[in-house]
């Protein structure tokens, strides 16, 4: 995997993630092409960098870490790991409360330091992810942890599109 490096963003060529946080999308780039977007669901917290404020950062970040390859869809993840289970009405009910990180993990590294790098700010120590979240849960409407809750199937597109390097913008 490399780095991507700042002044070489967005790319002129090769994959990237664009999330727009004040529309709730994500969308696929190859290049200067726009290929496809999906809804998303961001931090109900708000937009911001510091660490412990349940909200979703900004800035030029990267796919760090690409973890549940081979899981089915609904697979449960606790400390980025597969518990075993998969998700399910059963389950929901008997841990209503649980923040449910599902199906696949892209695992965000901040490529600013001071901003979403490093100290009280650094959006990979922060575990800000690309996530499945339960079918029941909003899209298109911020309601997340700080993390970006997707859909299953959207999940799993996006995750085959944006390996481990892949650069990442989130705004507003």
């Amino acid at each position: 995997m490399i780095t991507p490096r700042l002044d070489q963003l967005p790319p002129e060529t090769g994959h990237w993630l664009e999330v727009d946080l004040s529309t709730q999308r994500l969308w696929c780039w190859k290049g200067r092409e726009r290929v496809v977007d999906y809804p998303i669901s961001s931090g109900v917290a708000g937009i911001g960098q510091r660490d412990g404020s349940g909200q979703t950062p900004l800035g030029w970040h990267y796919v760090r870490a690409a973890i549940g390859a081979g899981q089915p869809p609904g697979a449960v993840f606790r400390g980025r790991r597969p518990t075993g289970e998969v998700f399910d009405a059963t389950l929901a009910a008997e841990c209503p409360q649980r923040d449910w990180i599902l199906t696949r993990i892209l695992w965000l590294c901040g490529l600013e330091p001071g901003y979403n790098r490093g100290g009280h700010v650094d959006s990979q120590r922060r575990y800000i992810y690309l996530h499945g979240t339960p079918p029941d849960q909003p899209m298109g409407t911020p309601a997340s942890h700080g993390c970006l809750r997707m859909r299953d199937a959207a999940l799993l597109a996006v995750f085959d599109f944006a390996p481990p390097g892949t650069p990442v913008w989130l705004h507003d």
